[in-house]
Order: structure tokens, then C-alpha cells, then sequence
């Protein structure tokens, strides 16, 4: 395990151990996104400590990229890369690359997709701030507000379709117009930062949602375990793609958006009533199925239930 450092204070007594941050990432088959994210993390005027690079069977230029990184980018973290020899997902290739960096023995972990660029001061805004789950606030390339963090993911009500009830970008329109602090309930793997005992008590990231509410059931058991999540208006991080969420439910990421919307009701549901609105849901999607994706979205909504219930168990907390 790595030991910290430790900081001095004015008078040269040692202060406290500087907190060690290893950033987690997970790419596949985006090199060119990929390149402009290293690019920012170079650019980090607190600069990461390490940078575990999970590559989910990258068919495209992606390890050529990840070979050249310390030599085109002298500024860039260690970098250690973990390739998995099959895509893994978003959820799988987070819980391994987590477990990776906590192996190395950091003290706090900083997740990232391979499509964001944080601002250069991004890391020392998070850095600065004594919280053991952070998120940055992300914009799009014109600058616009574009965080979708829940302040409220409502799991009592069963008349609720969306438990996500409100979020950032359209409580608050604008960054200026946030708080420098805002409490969150769900999180984006894209600038969340854990601490390590949070790591420690709770487990890693679900590698069987595949992709889609991983990070939403971190998030949660995360608060069950009485951490609260704060997004910080000033740690700027900028998607260099625009959101695509209206997925065809049709089609096979309809499945997982069914099928992991339904795991989070099912394990986390506060009442009986909660935990049946997938069924609920699968029903009347079934029902009106003539009107809206026909056959294959009653087949996909059909078959995310079976699935769903045998994923009710909870993960395991261990991070071995």
C-alpha cells in the first residue's frame, strides 16, 4: 500500500498526509476522445497521482494511444493500463478498474468516462474539498449546463414514473446560478470522486448492470452507508459529445435501460409498493406496445423483467 505524504504546515511541523488520488477510466473504441481526455488530465494543475486506463477490448486505435500517452504527453500521471481481453461494459470495466486502483492503495478515486475533459483546475477544486463522495459539474462545449445529477431519485412514491424528480441542469439553468455546493443523490462514472473507506464499506461498482445505472446503485448504497454526495459548482468538467439518453427501447440498450431500472427498484424500492412498479411498468408497456415499439419493445421490456429478478441480491461489499 502507498504511504501519503505529508504536507507542511507554516510553522514546518508536518501537517496532515496529502490525500493520494488515482484517477479510473474506461474507454472503448473512442481513441480520439480518449486522446482529448488524457490531454486534459495532463493539463491538471493538481496533477493525479496515478491513472488506471481500463481498455474494454478496443478494436481501433485505442492502444496504440494508450502506448504513446507518456511520451506525447509529458505532463500526463504513471498510467497503468489494464486491457480486458472482452468488453466488459461501463459497469464492468468501472468495478475493475476501481478494484485495480485500490490495489495500488490511493486514497481517493476519481471516475471518468472517455468522452469528458476536465478543466485544468478541475482536480484541485475536488482536491480542496474535505467530502468523501464529490462530483464535478459538467457543461457541453458551448459552455451550457449540462449536469443531470438527481436532487432528488425518489424511490418511496410508486406513482412516481421517473424516480429521477429533479436534477441540476434544470433546477439551476446555469453554473452561475448553483450554490458552490449542491447535494446530489445519484451520480454520473463521469468526475465522481470516492474516498477510499467509502470504497472499503461499501464494495465496487456492479460489473453486472453491463452499462446504464451502475453508477446510480453506487450512488445509493453509497448513501445508505450515510455518505453524502456533493456536486461542486467550480470543478468544470466539459462532454465532448452531446447527450444521447432517448435510446431505442426497441433495440438492445432498451434492454438495459429496462432491465437495470428495474434492479434499482427491486433492490432499493422503500416500500412493497415501489418494488412492484416494474411489474407495473412492464404491463403497461406491454399494453401499449401497438402504439409505440410494437412487438420487440414488449419482447425487450419482457425479457428485462425476467432478468431483472435475478439480479434482486445486492452486491457484495468485498473489494477482493
Amino acid at each position: 500500500m502507498t504511504t501519503p505524504s505529508h504536507s507542511s504546515s507554516a510553522s514546518g511541523r508536518p501537517g496532515p498526509p496529502a490525500e493520494r488520488v488515482a484517477v479510473v477510466v474506461v474507454t472503448y473504441n473512442r481513441a480520439e476522445l480518449l486522446v482529448g481526455m488524457l490531454r486534459g488530465l495532463a493539463a491538471q494543475a493538481h496533477r493525479p497521482d496515478a491513472i488506471v486506463v481500463v481498455d474494454n477490448a478496443s478494436t481501433d486505435a485505442t492502444a496504440d494511444v494508450l502506448a504513446g500517452a507518456g511520451a506525447d504527453l509529458p505532463g500526463l500521471a504513471p498510467l497503468t493500463v489494464v486491457r480486458s481481453e472482452e468488453n466488459l461494459g461501463g459497469a464492468g470495466g468501472f468495478h475493475l478498474g476501481l478494484r485495480t486502483a485500490h490495489a495500488l492503495g490511493h486514497d481517493r478515486f476519481w471516475l471518468m468516462d472517455d468522452d469528458v475533459v476536465p478543466a485544468p483546475d478541475c482536480l484541485a477544486v475536488m482536491m480542496a474539498v474535505d467530502e468523501d463522495c464529490l462530483a464535478a459539474v459538467r457543461e457541453d462545449s458551448s459552455g451550457r449546463l449540462c449536469e443531470k445529477a438527481a436532487l432528488r431519485f425518489d424511490l418511496t412514491r410508486p406513482w412516481a414514473v421517473k424516480p429521477k424528480t429533479a436534477m441540476v441542469e434544470t433546477t439551476y439553468g446555469t453554473r452561475a446560478a448553483m450554490p458552490e455546493r449542491v447535494e446530489v443523490e445519484n451520480v454520473a462514472f463521469e468526475g465522481f470522486m470516492v474516498r477510499r473507506r467509502v470504497v472499503d464499506r461499501i464494495g465496487l461498482p456492479d460489473p453486472s448492470y453491463f452499462i446504464f445505472y451502475d453508477d446510480v446503485d453506487y450512488a445509493l448504497r453509497a448513501r445508505e452507508a450515510g455518505a453524502h454526495i456533493w456536486a461542486l459548482r467550480d470543478a468544470v468538467l466539459v462532454r465532448q459529445l452531446d447527450f444521447d439518453q432517448q435510446h431505442d427501447l426497441a433495440g438492445w440498450k432498451g434492454f438495459y435501460m429496462y432491465r437495470n431500472l428495474f434492479v434499482v427498484h427491486l433492490r432499493y424500492g422503500e416500500n412493497a409498493l415501489v418494488r412492484a412498479k416494474p411489474w407495473l411498468v412492464t404491463l403497461g408497456v406491454v399494453l401499449l406496445s401497438p402504439l409505440r415499439g410494437g412487438r420487440a419493445e414488449a419482447r425487450n421490456v419482457i425479457r428485462a423483467m425476467r432478468a431483472a429478478r435475478g439480479m434482486r441480491a445486492r452486491p457484495s461489499s468485498s473489494v477482493d
